[in-house]
């Protein structure tokens, strides 16, 4: 069993190790060391704070223009 951090919300937890776990097994690279199934591998990665969500971008922003 992986202890996440408990500030953390554990819906978006499981969200994202599904999500990466989908990546491990399309043949992405593991981040941590390891020889676990994918879902834990997945699991330490957020954890060890190697793989997190991107902020969301809101729609109709520009970006300033130089």
């Amino acid at each position: 069993m992986i202890n996440r951090s408990p500030l953390a919300n554990s819906f978006e937890f499981v969200i994202i190790a599904a999500l990466r776990t989908q990546q491990l097994q399309r043949g992405c690279i593991q981040r941590v060391l390891g020889s676990h199934k994918f879902t834990t591998l997945a699991q330490m990665e957020i954890v060890a704070g190697k793989v997190g969500r991107l902020a969301p971008v809101a729609v109709g922003a520009q970006t300033p223009v130089e």
